[in-house]
Protein backbone atom coordinates (compact mmCIF):
# COMPACT_ATOMS: atom_id res chain seq x y z
CA UNK A 1 0.00 0.00 0.00
CA UNK A 2 1.12 3.30 -0.62
CA UNK A 3 2.90 5.48 2.31
CA UNK A 4 1.59 8.29 4.71
CA UNK A 5 2.77 11.57 3.64
CA UNK A 6 3.87 13.03 6.14
CA UNK A 7 3.62 17.47 4.43
CA UNK A 8 0.00 16.94 5.42
CA UNK A 9 -2.69 14.39 6.84
CA UNK A 10 -4.82 14.39 3.86
CA UNK A 11 -8.77 15.79 3.69
CA UNK A 12 -11.09 14.46 5.86
CA UNK A 13 -13.81 14.15 3.32
CA UNK A 14 -13.19 12.69 -0.44
CA UNK A 15 -11.21 13.28 -3.15
CA UNK A 16 -12.79 14.17 -6.32
CA UNK A 17 -11.28 14.08 -10.23
CA UNK A 18 -14.04 15.77 -12.87
CA UNK A 19 -12.84 15.84 -16.37
CA UNK A 20 -14.83 18.09 -18.50
CA UNK A 21 -13.63 16.40 -22.03
CA UNK A 22 -12.57 18.65 -24.78
CA UNK A 23 -11.97 21.51 -22.55
CA UNK A 24 -8.81 23.76 -23.53
CA UNK A 25 -7.62 26.55 -22.73
CA UNK A 26 -8.47 28.82 -25.88
CA UNK A 27 -5.65 30.78 -27.62
CA UNK A 28 -8.15 32.99 -29.06
CA UNK A 29 -11.71 34.50 -28.19
CA UNK A 30 -13.14 34.51 -32.15
CA UNK A 31 -13.65 30.65 -32.20
CA UNK A 32 -13.81 29.70 -28.97
CA UNK A 33 -17.34 28.32 -27.73
CA UNK A 34 -15.90 28.27 -24.20
CA UNK A 35 -15.19 31.84 -24.15
CA UNK A 36 -18.36 32.19 -25.68
CA UNK A 37 -20.54 30.34 -23.28
CA UNK A 38 -22.10 32.12 -20.27
CA UNK A 39 -20.08 29.95 -16.99
CA UNK A 40 -20.19 31.62 -14.35
CA UNK A 41 -19.61 28.38 -12.16
CA UNK A 42 -16.25 27.91 -14.12
CA UNK A 43 -15.51 31.83 -14.39
CA UNK A 44 -15.45 31.75 -10.45
CA UNK A 45 -13.43 29.01 -10.07
CA UNK A 46 -10.89 30.44 -12.24
CA UNK A 47 -11.25 33.71 -10.06
CA UNK A 48 -11.43 32.36 -6.46
CA UNK A 49 -9.61 28.86 -6.78
CA UNK A 50 -5.80 27.95 -7.10
CA UNK A 51 -5.97 26.99 -10.64
CA UNK A 52 -2.87 26.66 -13.68
CA UNK A 53 -2.64 24.84 -16.63
CA UNK A 54 -1.04 20.96 -18.17
CA UNK A 55 0.07 19.55 -21.42
CA UNK A 56 -2.31 17.41 -22.75
CA UNK A 57 -0.88 16.56 -26.34
CA UNK A 58 1.88 15.75 -28.14
CA UNK A 59 4.91 13.58 -26.13
CA UNK A 60 3.72 14.80 -22.77
CA UNK A 61 0.50 11.88 -23.46
CA UNK A 62 2.97 9.60 -25.41
CA UNK A 63 2.51 11.05 -28.73
CA UNK A 64 5.26 10.67 -31.24
CA UNK A 65 5.61 14.60 -31.40
CA UNK A 66 4.30 17.50 -29.84
CA UNK A 67 2.59 18.40 -33.13
CA UNK A 68 0.26 15.66 -32.38
CA UNK A 69 -3.16 16.70 -30.59
CA UNK A 70 -4.17 14.72 -27.58
CA UNK A 71 -7.21 12.50 -27.14
CA UNK A 72 -9.59 11.40 -25.00
CA UNK A 73 -7.82 7.46 -24.45
CA UNK A 74 -4.22 8.79 -23.88
CA UNK A 75 -5.62 11.76 -21.83
CA UNK A 76 -7.35 9.18 -19.58
CA UNK A 77 -4.54 6.45 -19.80
CA UNK A 78 -1.99 9.09 -18.24
CA UNK A 79 -4.28 10.94 -15.72
CA UNK A 80 -5.22 7.46 -14.17
CA UNK A 81 -1.66 5.77 -14.61
CA UNK A 82 -0.01 9.13 -13.55
CA UNK A 83 3.18 7.95 -15.98
CA UNK A 84 3.38 8.50 -19.69
CA UNK A 85 3.61 5.59 -21.79
CA UNK A 86 4.22 5.43 -25.42
CA UNK A 87 1.27 5.39 -27.09
CA UNK A 88 -0.57 4.21 -30.18
CA UNK A 89 0.71 6.08 -33.13
CA UNK A 90 4.39 6.10 -31.79
CA UNK A 91 4.88 2.14 -31.38
CA UNK A 92 3.36 1.71 -34.36
CA UNK A 93 5.54 3.91 -36.48
CA UNK A 94 8.52 2.71 -34.67
CA UNK A 95 7.34 -0.86 -35.24
CA UNK A 96 7.68 0.22 -39.48
CA UNK A 97 10.44 2.19 -39.07
CA UNK A 98 12.64 -0.54 -37.53
CA UNK A 99 10.92 -3.11 -39.40
CA UNK A 100 9.98 -5.10 -36.41
CA UNK A 101 5.74 -5.38 -37.47
CA UNK A 102 6.95 -7.03 -40.58
CA UNK A 103 8.87 -10.00 -38.45
CA UNK A 104 5.88 -10.53 -36.01
CA UNK A 105 4.10 -13.54 -35.95
CA UNK A 106 0.48 -11.88 -36.33
CA UNK A 107 1.73 -9.95 -40.31
CA UNK A 108 3.51 -13.31 -41.42
CA UNK A 109 0.36 -14.74 -40.41
CA UNK A 110 -1.66 -12.34 -42.10
CA UNK A 111 0.52 -12.37 -45.34
CA UNK A 112 0.19 -15.90 -45.47
CA UNK A 113 -3.55 -16.69 -45.04
CA UNK A 114 -3.87 -13.37 -47.61
CA UNK A 115 -1.72 -15.86 -50.68
CA UNK A 116 -3.64 -19.33 -49.10
CA UNK A 117 -6.93 -18.43 -49.24
CA UNK A 118 -9.59 -20.89 -49.93
CA UNK A 119 -10.30 -23.88 -51.74
CA UNK A 120 -7.27 -23.62 -53.96
CA UNK A 121 -7.74 -20.09 -54.62
CA UNK A 122 -5.35 -17.06 -53.23
CA UNK A 123 -7.36 -15.11 -50.98
CA UNK A 124 -7.70 -11.16 -50.73
CA UNK A 125 -5.94 -9.21 -47.97
CA UNK A 126 -8.87 -6.43 -46.49
CA UNK A 127 -7.43 -3.68 -44.89
CA UNK A 128 -10.17 -1.75 -43.04
CA UNK A 129 -9.78 2.15 -40.68
CA UNK A 130 -9.68 5.45 -40.40
CA UNK A 131 -8.59 7.05 -43.76
CA UNK A 132 -6.31 10.03 -42.35
CA UNK A 133 -3.45 11.67 -41.29
CA UNK A 134 -5.05 12.69 -37.33
CA UNK A 135 -2.91 10.16 -35.80
CA UNK A 136 -5.95 9.76 -33.07
CA UNK A 137 -7.15 6.25 -34.19
CA UNK A 138 -4.59 5.70 -37.19
CA UNK A 139 -2.60 7.20 -39.62
CA UNK A 140 -2.73 6.51 -43.87
CA UNK A 141 1.01 6.47 -43.48
CA UNK A 142 0.99 3.22 -42.00
CA UNK A 143 -1.53 1.37 -44.45
CA UNK A 144 0.71 3.00 -46.84
CA UNK A 145 3.54 1.30 -45.49
CA UNK A 146 1.01 -2.10 -45.17
CA UNK A 147 0.38 -2.36 -49.22
CA UNK A 148 3.82 -2.04 -50.12
CA UNK A 149 4.84 -4.83 -48.12
CA UNK A 150 2.02 -6.90 -48.92
CA UNK A 151 2.98 -6.17 -52.53
CA UNK A 152 6.51 -6.80 -51.95
CA UNK A 153 5.58 -10.29 -49.97
CA UNK A 154 4.22 -11.32 -52.93
CA UNK A 155 0.22 -10.94 -51.66
CA UNK A 156 -1.50 -10.76 -54.90
CA UNK A 157 -4.56 -8.51 -54.22
CA UNK A 158 -5.55 -5.52 -51.61
CA UNK A 159 -8.76 -4.20 -51.13
CA UNK A 160 -9.03 -1.36 -48.58
CA UNK A 161 -12.22 -0.22 -46.78
CA UNK A 162 -11.86 3.40 -46.19
CA UNK A 163 -13.51 5.26 -43.45
CA UNK A 164 -13.71 8.95 -43.91
CA UNK A 165 -12.66 11.32 -40.76
CA UNK A 166 -13.48 14.53 -41.05
CA UNK A 167 -12.91 14.84 -37.12
CA UNK A 168 -9.55 15.08 -36.47
CA UNK A 169 -8.92 16.41 -39.59
CA UNK A 170 -10.48 19.28 -41.50
CA UNK A 171 -14.60 18.14 -41.86
CA UNK A 172 -14.44 18.40 -45.54
CA UNK A 173 -11.04 16.89 -46.30
CA UNK A 174 -11.70 13.30 -47.82
CA UNK A 175 -10.80 13.95 -51.23
CA UNK A 176 -6.98 15.85 -49.51
CA UNK A 177 -6.86 11.20 -48.85
CA UNK A 178 -8.69 9.72 -51.04
CA UNK A 179 -7.59 11.09 -54.70
CA UNK A 180 -3.63 10.99 -53.80
CA UNK A 181 -4.11 7.36 -52.41
CA UNK A 182 -6.16 6.45 -55.56
CA UNK A 183 -3.37 7.46 -57.52
CA UNK A 184 -0.87 5.65 -55.16
CA UNK A 185 -2.41 2.72 -55.48
CA UNK A 186 -2.92 2.82 -58.98
CA UNK A 187 0.79 3.20 -59.78
CA UNK A 188 2.00 0.39 -57.15
CA UNK A 189 -0.30 -2.20 -59.06
CA UNK A 190 1.50 -3.38 -61.73
CA UNK A 191 3.48 -7.05 -62.10
CA UNK A 192 -0.12 -9.12 -61.33
CA UNK A 193 -0.46 -6.87 -57.93
CA UNK A 194 -4.11 -5.19 -57.76
CA UNK A 195 -4.86 -2.92 -54.74
CA UNK A 196 -8.14 -0.35 -54.98
CA UNK A 197 -10.29 1.38 -52.41
CA UNK A 198 -13.44 -0.96 -52.55
CA UNK A 199 -15.83 0.76 -49.81
CA UNK A 200 -16.27 3.46 -47.14
CA UNK A 201 -18.18 5.70 -45.68
CA UNK A 202 -18.26 8.14 -42.82
CA UNK A 203 -17.01 7.38 -39.44
CA UNK A 204 -20.01 8.39 -37.72
CA UNK A 205 -22.27 6.54 -39.86
CA UNK A 206 -20.60 2.80 -40.28
CA UNK A 207 -18.63 0.58 -38.47
CA UNK A 208 -16.56 2.76 -35.72
CA UNK A 209 -19.22 2.54 -32.72
CA UNK A 210 -17.79 2.37 -29.26
CA UNK A 211 -19.57 1.13 -26.72
CA UNK A 212 -21.82 -0.92 -27.46
CA UNK A 213 -24.01 2.37 -27.88
CA UNK A 214 -24.98 2.25 -31.38
CA UNK A 215 -24.58 -1.59 -32.64
CA UNK A 216 -26.73 -0.45 -35.78
CA UNK A 217 -23.88 1.69 -37.23
CA UNK A 218 -21.72 -1.41 -36.76
CA UNK A 219 -24.08 -3.56 -38.95
CA UNK A 220 -24.18 -0.97 -41.31
CA UNK A 221 -20.32 -1.18 -41.78
CA UNK A 222 -20.58 -4.78 -41.93
CA UNK A 223 -23.10 -5.26 -45.07
CA UNK A 224 -21.11 -2.87 -46.60
CA UNK A 225 -17.22 -3.83 -46.06
CA UNK A 226 -17.93 -7.48 -45.81
CA UNK A 227 -21.40 -8.28 -47.56
CA UNK A 228 -20.80 -5.06 -50.21
CA UNK A 229 -24.13 -3.81 -49.82
CA UNK A 230 -24.32 -0.17 -50.53
CA UNK A 231 -24.96 2.56 -53.42
CA UNK A 232 -21.98 1.64 -55.93
CA UNK A 233 -19.28 4.30 -57.32
CA UNK A 234 -16.71 3.99 -60.04
CA UNK A 235 -13.95 4.60 -57.71
CA UNK A 236 -13.92 6.39 -53.96
CA UNK A 237 -13.18 9.53 -55.19
CA UNK A 238 -16.32 9.40 -57.74
CA UNK A 239 -18.15 8.19 -54.22
CA UNK A 240 -17.41 11.00 -52.68
CA UNK A 241 -17.99 13.40 -54.89
CA UNK A 242 -21.65 11.60 -55.81
CA UNK A 243 -22.49 11.71 -51.42
CA UNK A 244 -22.15 15.56 -51.31
CA UNK A 245 -24.01 15.99 -53.88
CA UNK A 246 -26.56 13.87 -52.73
CA UNK A 247 -26.33 15.14 -49.37
CA UNK A 248 -25.17 18.48 -49.57
CA UNK A 249 -23.69 20.24 -46.46
CA UNK A 250 -22.97 16.67 -44.83
CA UNK A 251 -19.50 16.84 -43.27
CA UNK A 252 -17.20 13.81 -44.23
CA UNK A 253 -17.90 11.95 -40.71
CA UNK A 254 -21.42 11.70 -41.35
CA UNK A 255 -21.32 10.68 -45.26
CA UNK A 256 -23.55 7.30 -45.77
CA UNK A 257 -22.03 4.34 -46.53
CA UNK A 258 -20.61 3.01 -50.77
CA UNK A 259 -19.44 0.50 -52.86
CA UNK A 260 -17.18 0.59 -55.23
CA UNK A 261 -18.26 -1.69 -58.25
CA UNK A 262 -17.11 -2.86 -61.85
CA UNK A 263 -19.84 -3.90 -63.86
CA UNK A 264 -22.64 -3.98 -61.28
CA UNK A 265 -20.40 -6.25 -58.96
CA UNK A 266 -18.56 -5.59 -55.87
CA UNK A 267 -14.63 -5.37 -55.99
CA UNK A 268 -14.04 -5.99 -52.48
CA UNK A 269 -16.07 -8.43 -50.41
CA UNK A 270 -14.52 -10.21 -47.97
CA UNK A 271 -15.11 -13.77 -48.50
CA UNK A 272 -13.70 -17.30 -46.94
CA UNK A 273 -10.09 -17.24 -46.70
CA UNK A 274 -9.37 -13.72 -46.87
CA UNK A 275 -7.40 -11.97 -44.50
CA UNK A 276 -8.44 -8.89 -42.61
CA UNK A 277 -6.60 -6.10 -40.59
CA UNK A 278 -8.23 -3.57 -38.92
CA UNK A 279 -5.67 -0.83 -39.13
CA UNK A 280 -6.83 1.40 -36.53
CA UNK A 281 -4.45 1.95 -33.50
CA UNK A 282 -7.07 3.11 -30.98
CA UNK A 283 -9.28 0.75 -29.18
CA UNK A 284 -12.68 2.67 -28.23
CA UNK A 285 -14.17 2.04 -32.03
CA UNK A 286 -12.49 -0.93 -33.02
CA UNK A 287 -13.52 -3.32 -30.52
CA UNK A 288 -17.59 -3.91 -31.91
CA UNK A 289 -16.24 -4.86 -35.34
CA UNK A 290 -13.57 -6.73 -34.22
CA UNK A 291 -16.41 -8.67 -32.23
CA UNK A 292 -17.94 -9.23 -35.30
CA UNK A 293 -15.14 -11.00 -36.99
CA UNK A 294 -13.82 -13.03 -34.54
CA UNK A 295 -16.77 -14.10 -32.19
CA UNK A 296 -17.97 -17.36 -33.36
CA UNK A 297 -21.57 -16.65 -30.93
CA UNK A 298 -22.40 -13.25 -31.87
CA UNK A 299 -25.50 -11.91 -31.77
CA UNK A 300 -25.31 -7.98 -31.84
CA UNK A 301 -26.77 -8.15 -35.03
CA UNK A 302 -27.72 -10.74 -38.01
CA UNK A 303 -24.12 -11.11 -39.72
CA UNK A 304 -26.35 -12.78 -42.44
CA UNK A 305 -22.95 -14.64 -43.14
CA UNK A 306 -19.68 -14.87 -40.97
CA UNK A 307 -16.61 -15.20 -43.38
CA UNK A 308 -13.44 -17.34 -41.84
CA UNK A 309 -10.84 -14.79 -42.49
CA UNK A 310 -7.12 -14.25 -40.81
CA UNK A 311 -8.02 -11.76 -38.92
CA UNK A 312 -5.66 -9.31 -36.78
CA UNK A 313 -5.63 -5.96 -34.79
CA UNK A 314 -2.83 -3.10 -35.60
CA UNK A 315 -2.57 -3.53 -31.71
CA UNK A 316 -4.59 -5.46 -29.40
CA UNK A 317 -7.68 -3.68 -28.24
CA UNK A 318 -8.68 -5.34 -24.99
CA UNK A 319 -6.27 -7.45 -23.19
CA UNK A 320 -8.63 -8.57 -20.35
CA UNK A 321 -10.75 -9.76 -22.87
CA UNK A 322 -8.17 -10.96 -26.05
CA UNK A 323 -9.60 -8.66 -28.55
CA UNK A 324 -8.25 -9.57 -30.99
CA UNK A 325 -6.25 -12.71 -30.27
CA UNK A 326 -4.25 -11.57 -33.33
CA UNK A 327 -2.68 -8.09 -33.48
CA UNK A 328 0.49 -6.56 -35.25
CA UNK A 329 2.10 -4.36 -32.79
CA UNK A 330 1.67 -5.01 -29.02
CA UNK A 331 0.43 -2.15 -26.95
CA UNK A 332 1.62 -0.07 -24.05
CA UNK A 333 1.65 -2.30 -21.30
CA UNK A 334 0.72 0.06 -18.32
CA UNK A 335 1.23 -1.19 -14.99
CA UNK A 336 0.55 0.56 -11.54
CA UNK A 337 -2.02 2.58 -11.93
CA UNK A 338 -4.02 4.87 -9.57
CA UNK A 339 -6.64 3.19 -9.41
CA UNK A 340 -4.60 -0.56 -8.94
CA UNK A 341 -2.57 1.86 -5.91
CA UNK A 342 -5.71 3.38 -4.20
CA UNK A 343 -7.48 0.01 -3.89
CA UNK A 344 -4.21 -1.73 -2.38
CA UNK A 345 -4.42 1.06 -0.19
CA UNK A 346 -7.91 0.18 1.28
CA UNK A 347 -9.57 3.30 -0.67
CA UNK A 348 -13.25 2.72 -2.21
CA UNK A 349 -13.37 4.24 -5.33
CA UNK A 350 -16.46 5.23 -7.78
CA UNK A 351 -16.05 5.89 -11.79
CA UNK A 352 -19.18 7.82 -13.55
CA UNK A 353 -19.48 8.74 -17.46
CA UNK A 354 -22.43 8.37 -19.88
CA UNK A 355 -21.84 5.69 -22.22
CA UNK A 356 -19.72 8.10 -25.10
CA UNK A 357 -17.02 8.22 -22.60
CA UNK A 358 -17.86 5.38 -19.74
CA UNK A 359 -14.73 3.50 -21.30
CA UNK A 360 -12.48 6.30 -20.41
CA UNK A 361 -13.09 6.96 -16.70
CA UNK A 362 -12.65 2.50 -16.40
CA UNK A 363 -10.85 1.20 -19.20
CA UNK A 364 -8.26 3.80 -20.04
CA UNK A 365 -7.85 5.21 -16.93
CA UNK A 366 -6.97 1.62 -15.26
CA UNK A 367 -4.42 0.80 -17.76
CA UNK A 368 -6.42 -0.36 -20.35
CA UNK A 369 -7.93 -3.09 -18.28
CA UNK A 370 -11.58 -3.91 -18.47
CA UNK A 371 -11.94 -5.74 -14.90
CA UNK A 372 -12.49 -3.11 -11.27
CA UNK A 373 -9.79 -3.25 -8.90
CA UNK A 374 -11.20 -4.05 -5.95
CA UNK A 375 -13.28 -1.70 -4.01
CA UNK A 376 -14.40 0.03 -7.31
CA UNK A 377 -17.98 1.07 -8.20
CA UNK A 378 -18.73 1.80 -11.81
CA UNK A 379 -21.76 3.56 -12.78
CA UNK A 380 -22.79 4.16 -16.12
CA UNK A 381 -25.51 6.50 -17.81
CA UNK A 382 -26.75 5.14 -21.41
CA UNK A 383 -26.03 7.55 -23.80
CA UNK A 384 -28.58 9.34 -26.20
CA UNK A 385 -28.65 7.79 -29.75
CA UNK A 386 -29.24 11.25 -31.33
CA UNK A 387 -26.98 13.67 -32.89
CA UNK A 388 -25.02 15.39 -30.08
CA UNK A 389 -25.73 18.97 -31.92
CA UNK A 390 -29.16 18.39 -31.11
CA UNK A 391 -29.21 17.71 -27.40
CA UNK A 392 -25.76 19.24 -26.31
CA UNK A 393 -26.75 18.47 -22.68
CA UNK A 394 -26.49 15.48 -23.21
CA UNK A 395 -26.23 13.58 -20.08
CA UNK A 396 -24.39 15.79 -17.70
CA UNK A 397 -27.61 15.85 -15.33
CA UNK A 398 -27.91 12.69 -14.68
CA UNK A 399 -23.88 12.37 -14.43
CA UNK A 400 -24.30 14.92 -11.55
CA UNK A 401 -27.20 12.91 -9.83
CA UNK A 402 -24.82 9.72 -9.64
CA UNK A 403 -21.77 11.58 -8.63
CA UNK A 404 -24.47 13.36 -5.90
CA UNK A 405 -25.61 10.27 -4.34
CA UNK A 406 -22.59 8.33 -4.27
CA UNK A 407 -20.76 11.50 -1.96
CA UNK A 408 -23.94 11.03 -0.30
CA UNK A 409 -23.41 7.23 0.42
CA UNK A 410 -20.45 8.14 2.52
CA UNK A 411 -18.45 4.87 0.56
CA UNK A 412 -16.53 6.21 -1.61
CA UNK A 413 -13.08 8.23 -0.63
CA UNK A 414 -12.04 8.92 -4.38
CA UNK A 415 -14.59 9.57 -7.04
CA UNK A 416 -14.18 10.63 -10.69
CA UNK A 417 -16.33 11.52 -13.41
CA UNK A 418 -16.10 12.61 -16.84
CA UNK A 419 -18.80 15.51 -18.67
CA UNK A 420 -18.28 14.67 -22.23
CA UNK A 421 -20.18 17.42 -23.72
CA UNK A 422 -17.12 19.90 -24.88
CA UNK A 423 -15.45 16.82 -27.01
CA UNK A 424 -18.48 15.02 -28.31
CA UNK A 425 -20.19 18.42 -29.17
CA UNK A 426 -17.03 20.08 -30.61
CA UNK A 427 -16.49 16.92 -32.68
CA UNK A 428 -20.11 18.46 -34.23
CA UNK A 429 -18.47 21.76 -35.36
CA UNK A 430 -21.79 23.68 -34.94
CA UNK A 431 -20.53 26.49 -32.64
CA UNK A 432 -23.79 27.42 -30.76
CA UNK A 433 -24.36 23.71 -29.84
CA UNK A 434 -20.70 23.58 -28.14
CA UNK A 435 -21.48 26.95 -26.33
CA UNK A 436 -24.53 25.14 -25.00
CA UNK A 437 -22.17 22.10 -23.94
CA UNK A 438 -20.14 24.24 -21.82
CA UNK A 439 -22.77 25.57 -20.14
CA UNK A 440 -24.67 22.52 -19.11
CA UNK A 441 -20.94 21.08 -18.12
CA UNK A 442 -20.93 24.41 -15.51
CA UNK A 443 -24.29 23.83 -14.34
CA UNK A 444 -23.61 20.55 -13.27
CA UNK A 445 -20.42 21.91 -11.70
CA UNK A 446 -22.66 24.36 -9.80
CA UNK A 447 -24.54 21.48 -8.44
CA UNK A 448 -21.85 18.87 -7.96
CA UNK A 449 -19.23 21.56 -5.82
CA UNK A 450 -21.88 22.05 -2.86
CA UNK A 451 -21.97 17.85 -2.41
CA UNK A 452 -18.70 17.73 -2.04
CA UNK A 453 -18.00 20.93 0.13
CA UNK A 454 -21.44 18.51 2.13
CA UNK A 455 -19.20 15.86 2.25
CA UNK A 456 -15.96 17.80 3.39
CA UNK A 457 -13.68 16.72 0.36
CA UNK A 458 -12.00 18.98 -2.09
CA UNK A 459 -12.28 18.89 -6.25
CA UNK A 460 -9.45 18.57 -9.04
CA UNK A 461 -11.67 20.01 -11.97
CA UNK A 462 -9.77 19.35 -15.58
CA UNK A 463 -9.66 17.68 -19.15
CA UNK A 464 -8.36 15.80 -20.98
CA UNK A 465 -7.96 17.40 -24.11
CA UNK A 466 -9.16 20.61 -25.93
CA UNK A 467 -11.83 20.86 -28.73
CA UNK A 468 -14.55 23.64 -27.52
CA UNK A 469 -11.94 25.92 -27.03
CA UNK A 470 -11.09 26.16 -31.05
CA UNK A 471 -14.09 25.57 -32.91
CA UNK A 472 -12.48 27.52 -36.46
CA UNK A 473 -9.53 25.80 -38.41
CA UNK A 474 -6.77 28.26 -37.58
CA UNK A 475 -4.58 29.19 -40.85
CA UNK A 476 -1.24 27.55 -40.57
CA UNK A 477 0.93 30.74 -40.35
CA UNK A 478 -0.92 33.23 -38.95
CA UNK A 479 -2.30 30.81 -36.39
CA UNK A 480 -5.37 33.33 -36.58
CA UNK A 481 -8.95 31.72 -37.70
CA UNK A 482 -8.96 30.76 -41.23
CA UNK A 483 -11.63 32.39 -43.60
CA UNK A 484 -13.85 30.54 -46.43
CA UNK A 485 -14.21 33.05 -49.36
CA UNK A 486 -17.51 34.47 -48.36
CA UNK A 487 -15.84 35.94 -45.16
CA UNK A 488 -17.30 33.17 -42.64
CA UNK A 489 -15.11 30.71 -40.93
CA UNK A 490 -14.32 27.30 -41.02
CA UNK A 491 -15.43 24.83 -38.68
CA UNK A 492 -13.20 22.67 -37.05
CA UNK A 493 -14.04 19.45 -35.83
CA UNK A 494 -10.71 17.90 -34.18
CA UNK A 495 -9.35 18.50 -30.82
CA UNK A 496 -6.82 21.62 -30.32
CA UNK A 497 -2.92 21.49 -28.98
CA UNK A 498 -4.17 23.66 -25.93
CA UNK A 499 -3.35 22.94 -22.84
CA UNK A 500 -5.98 21.93 -20.40
CA UNK A 501 -7.03 23.68 -16.75
CA UNK A 502 -6.44 22.31 -13.51
CA UNK A 503 -8.47 23.93 -10.89
CA UNK A 504 -8.07 22.67 -6.87
CA UNK A 505 -11.40 23.25 -5.74
CA UNK A 506 -10.86 23.35 -1.83
CA UNK A 507 -12.91 24.95 1.19
CA UNK A 508 -12.01 22.32 3.66
CA UNK A 509 -7.80 23.45 4.17
CA UNK A 510 -8.34 26.98 4.99
CA UNK A 511 -6.34 28.13 2.30
CA UNK A 512 -3.36 25.51 3.10
CA UNK A 513 -3.12 24.01 -0.21
CA UNK A 514 -2.21 24.85 -3.68
CA UNK A 515 -0.38 23.96 -7.08
CA UNK A 516 2.55 24.60 -8.70
CA UNK A 517 2.69 25.91 -12.11
CA UNK A 518 5.51 23.98 -13.26
CA UNK A 519 5.89 24.38 -16.94
CA UNK A 520 6.27 20.94 -17.48
CA UNK A 521 3.36 19.98 -15.77
CA UNK A 522 0.46 17.24 -17.55
CA UNK A 523 -2.03 15.07 -17.04
CA UNK A 524 0.03 12.61 -15.65
CA UNK A 525 0.77 14.61 -12.88
CA UNK A 526 -2.36 14.40 -11.28
CA UNK A 527 -2.52 10.73 -9.78
CA UNK A 528 0.25 12.18 -7.34
CA UNK A 529 -1.44 15.39 -6.63
CA UNK A 530 -4.82 12.91 -5.81
CA UNK A 531 -2.45 10.55 -3.53
CA UNK A 532 -1.20 13.93 -1.77
CA UNK A 533 -4.66 15.45 -1.01
CA UNK A 534 -5.58 11.55 0.60
CA UNK A 535 -2.23 11.86 3.01
CA UNK A 536 -0.44 9.27 0.83
CA UNK A 537 2.82 9.14 -1.07
CA UNK A 538 3.00 9.19 -4.54
CA UNK A 539 3.81 5.87 -6.04
CA UNK A 540 7.83 5.75 -7.43
CA UNK A 541 6.32 5.22 -10.60
CA UNK A 542 3.90 7.91 -10.77
CA UNK A 543 5.39 11.77 -12.30
CA UNK A 544 5.52 14.60 -9.34
CA UNK A 545 2.45 15.71 -6.99
CA UNK A 546 1.52 19.12 -8.19
CA UNK A 547 0.20 20.21 -4.58
CA UNK A 548 1.68 22.67 -2.46
CA UNK A 549 0.82 22.78 1.22
CA UNK A 550 1.64 26.39 2.59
Amino acid sequence: MLQKFPAFAGVQGPVVVIVMDGYGIPRHEVGSAIDAARKPTLDRLFAQYPNIVLRAHGTAVGMPSDDDMGNSEVGHNAIGAGQVYAQGAALVANAIAEGAIWQGEAWQQIVAGAKTGANGKAGVLHFIGLFSDGNVHSHIDHLKAMVLRAKEEGVPTVRIHALLDGRDVPETSALDYVVPFEAFLKDISTAGFDARIASGGGRQTITMDRYDANWPMVARGWRTHVLGEGPQFASATDAVHGLREKHPGTIDQDLPEFIVAEDGRPIGTIEDGDAVVFYNFRGDRAIEITRAFVEEHFTAFDRVRHPRTTYAGMLQYDGDLQLPKRFLVAPPAIKDTSSEWFSKSGLAQFACSETQKFGHVTYFWNGNRSNKFDGETWQEVPSDVVPFEQRPWMKAAEITDAMIAALQSGRFKVLRCNYANGDMVGHTGNFRAATMAIEAVDLALARLLPAIDAAGGVALITADHGNADEMFELDKKTRQPAQNKDGSYKAKTAHTLNPVPLILYDNVSGGKLGLKPLETAGLSNIAATVANLLGLHKHDKWDDSLLEVK
